[in-house]
């Protein structure tokens, strides 16, 4: 019967707060072992699908959406890349992660993602409640969890599950539920953004150019033949308004010149937007009957290209602690979850800041910080070692190259 409060109840194995891939993952990888959840959002669908995000795909990852049965879209739309280019001192230097380690990346927006595991949930008859509001998650610390919120047609409803999974991303409510004494965040703040465009262009570089420069950092990436996404270092508190579409080519061209007489492909800008970033981990990412995945418990700067990465990790670890914990193994399962998916989380952290710290011109640095910086792109793309711990780093330690 339903509490005088809320118009119904449900009551599944595992409610999932947070509709976005890694939320939307979890519940796919669920559902395929017969585990019913459901999923909310404070998000309309709509609002995800048009909110650009980052683009590259471990290896592993896009395996991972494709052979349990997500879709195979990326391999039509997808572009794989073997590589990468840093581009200082005026010239060119690719880093070729086939010949290095094997393994290649996948330029396959987020968005994407998102669609196609949305799509996967409205096919397999899963449950998902987007434009939700007023959500409470209750009683996190009992084995009888409850999740109320209200639908967008304004009625009350409650969901009882046994476990609760927060990827309600870098805003999460569900990462406050930790009391404050009990938790510990890690942090680092940037002095720098990212001022990025989409633009209506051919592509300029069959794959991401990393571009250091005496101007500052330039992230070259694609989307389609003709759409592309391109980012420069600015101020964190830089107004789009101020950055005409000449001034924005100007900039960008003047940092990916160099000696070859490379140049970008220009056309019209279709979007500006600042992205300001930051590096954050909060432990503990699993408190009662309650787990934390992907931005919900860390983030990390867009320049080693791991978040989503990471987030879907996070979910892969969770979907099989979860299994066993509603199996024979019990909540003792759980304790397995945070040693797991914090390795990768803490080596990733590791890597976007190594990659941001090599590539960005720290404001007011000294001439000796820009040779500096030279110096170690130098030893990175000098050497077989260099080469090789970046192309391991960026294709994301392929499965079973973690204890």
């Amino acid at each position: 019967m339903a509490d005088a409060t809320v118009d119904t109840v449900a009551s599944v194995p595992v409610a999932v707060i947070g509709a976005g891939p890694a939320g939307l993952m979890l519940a796919h990888l669920l559902g395929r072992a017969g585990v019913e959840t459901i999923v909310i959002d404070t998000r309309s669908r709509r609002e995800i699908e048009t909110t650009q995000r980052a683009g590259i795909l471990e290896a592993d990852a896009a395996r991972d959406l494709i052979e349990t049965g997500v879709c195979d879209r990326i391999l039509r739309e997808g572009h794989e890349h073997e590589g990468v280019e840093l581009r200082f001192g005026g010239r060119p230097h690719r880093i070729d992660f086939k010949e290095l380690v094997g393994q290649s990346v996948w330029l396959y927006p987020q968005t994407d993602v998102f669609i196609d595991l949305a799509d996967a949930r409205d096919r397999d008859g899963g449950t998902v409640h987007f434009g939700v509001k007023d959500t409470e998650v209750l009683d996190i610390t009992t084995d009888a969890p409850r999740v109320r919120y209200t639908a967008p047609d304004g009625s009350r409803h409650e969901i009882r599950a046994r476990y609760v999974v927060g990827a309600d991303g870098s805003r999460s409510m569900c990462r406050d539920l930790v009391p404050e004494d009990r938790r510990v965040r890690y942090g680092k703040e940037y002095p720098f953004a990212w001022f990025g465009i989409m633009a209506e262009a051919p592509m300029s570089a069959p794959e991401l150019v990393y571009a250091h420069s005496e101007h500052g950092f330039a992230l070259i990436s694609q989307r389609t033949e003709t759409v592309q996404r391109m980012y420069f270092q600015c101020d964190p508190d830089e107004s789009v308004d101020a950055w005409q579409d000449d001034r924005v080519w100007e900039t960008l061209q003047a940092r990916v010149a160099g000696q070859d007489g490379f140049r970008l492909k220009e056309g019209p800008i279709l979007e500006k937007t600042v992205l300001r970033f930051r590096s954050f981990v909060q432990e503990p990412m699993r408190w009662g009957s309650m787990a934390l995945a992907g931005d919900a418990a860390h983030t990390v700067p867009p320049t080693g290209a791991r978040g989503l990465n990471l987030a879907l990790h996070d979910v892969k670890v969770l979907a099989t602690v979860l299994l066993r914990a509603l199996g024979s193994a019990g909540e003792a399962a759980l304790d397995d979850y945070q040693p797991r998916a914090l390795q990768r989380v803490w080596r990733a952290q590791n890597f976007s800041y190594w990659m941001t710290q090599l590539l960005h011109t720290a404001p007011g640095g000294a001439q000796f910080d820009l040779r500096r910086q030279l110096g170690e792109l130098d030893n990175v793309v000098g050497t077989r070692a260099g080469r090789t711990y970046l192309a391991e780093q960026y294709t994301g330690w392929p499965a079973g190259s973690l204890g």
